[in-house]
């Protein structure tokens, strides 16, 4: 008999495995098989599994109140911006449910701020290797082709330039004087595990300045601690105007934030954006109960520690291994580029009982919980290094 047809839309190319229990970094299948965790849900589970304060609090609030609505205050939405304030410098906050909602939210910031600023055809300054989201806005601003092929036309209104380019920027933003924005990645995830360098976002916040534009990071995958940091643009010692974040916020409940600073905060205004489901009171607690424990856990320093300790093992392991191009990234947000395509990696990694992730064809990412042990971390580094080894003798 011929297995059914799938009632789901076939949009993901998913690995044969269904994963229905976690604790802490470990994760079992249905068929009892358990696996390490090296991908956290794609940067989203910061708390690992299970984890006994976080599920208590859910628990808690699901029993008293999980949705209303945005026409009523929401006093969870208060605490838990107020928090993200104070941890960023910045000045106010709008929650909704994702990434790409976010990153869509930031754009119409821009949108309307050069409008505001007397542009007719207001532009954003966006970069090679970036990706955004998969709605039609930032898929337009996103660099991948790929996802781009087959939803023509894009929408306008982008001006892309090369990554820690200074000096290409400042001929971009003279040729294209309505530009009112530049909008980047502080660490490039989709894009190979790119980091913008210090001096390049010191050097783009002091253009914004000068020529009184917005700079918007999209801290979505690299914010939230998993550099070291709370967020990742804090290593260069500047703010942002506009910072979305989603994924590790709610450690695996949906939650979105666009965090605005003085320049853009009252851009928005009554009616002019909105959301049914973001800023939930369920939502709310999961970002409010994350943000405390990794608090009270100190999980940015160890972030910064295992991060430290996985790169030493990789780099120690896989030294003079041919077809190893580069280790790179920040705290427990790593990618090896290899020399060709790696995606047989994904399924030699589940063979071996480790979830990892293949970005940009060959950059083998790894994203593990901020809760993951030093024990853990050998454990990755043990799994994974003999996988690429093996991988590299066969394209020698």
């Amino acid at each position: 008999m011929s297995a059914p047809l799938s009632c789901v839309m076939p949009t993901y190319g998913r690995l044969p495995v269904a994963l229905a229990e976690g604790r802490g970094c470990r994760v079992w299948d249905t068929q009892g098989q358990e696996y390490l965790d090296a991908l956290a849900g794609i940067a989203v589970n910061t708390l690992g599994h299970g984890h006994p304060r976080f599920v208590a609090a859910l628990q808690d609030q699901v029993a008293k109140l999980i949705h209303t609505s945005n026409y009523y205050q929401v006093p969870l939405q208060e605490r838990l911006a107020a928090k993200l304030v104070e941890l960023s410098g910045l000045t106010n906050v709008f929650f909704c449910n994702s990434g790409l909602e976010a990153n869509e939210g930031a754009l119409k910031i821009a949108r309307k701020f050069g409008h505001q600023r007397g542009f007719e055809q207001p532009e954003t300054m966006v970069f090679e290797g970036a990706f955004h989201g998969r709605s039609l806005a930032t898929l337009s601003a996103t660099a991948n082709p790929k996802i781009q092929d087959g939803f023509a036309p894009l929408v306008p209104g982008f001006v892309r330039a090369p990554l820690n380019d200074l000096a290409a920027v400042e001929r971009l933003l003279d040729a294209h004087p309505q530009i009112s924005a530049i909008f980047l990645e502080t660490i490039q995830g989709e894009g190979g595990i790119n980091p913008a360098r210090i001096e390049f976002l010191q050097g783009l916040r002091r253009l914004c300045d000068a020529r009184n534009l917005l700079l918007m990071l999209d801290e979505v995958q690299c914010g939230i601690g998993r550099t070291g940091k709370w967020f990742a643009h804090q290593w260069a010692g500047i703010q942002p105007d506009v910072m979305p974040l989603a994924k590790g916020l709610g450690s695996g409940v949906p939650v979105g934030a666009i965090v605005c600073g003085p320049r853009a905060a009252g851009v928005l205004t009554a009616g002019n954006h909105g959301t049914t489901f973001g800023g939930n009171p369920l939502a709310m607690r999961a970002g409010v109960e994350t943000l405390a424990i990794m608090e009270a856990d100190g999980l940015c320093a160890h972030a910064s520690a295992m991060g430290e300790r996985l790169r030493t093992a990789l780099q120690t392991g896989l030294a003079g291994v041919e077809g190893v191009k580069d280790i790179r990234g920040q705290g427990l947000m790593l990618g090896i580029e290899l020399s060709r395509p790696c995606g047989v990696l994904l399924t030699r990694a589940l063979e071996s009982r480790l979830l990892i992730s293949v970005t940009a064809e060959r950059v083998v990412r790894l994203l593990p919980p901020l809760i993951v042990s030093s024990a853990e971390i050998d454990e990755i580094a043990n799994r994974l290094i003999p996988l690429i080894r093996a991988f590299c003798a066969e394209g020698a």
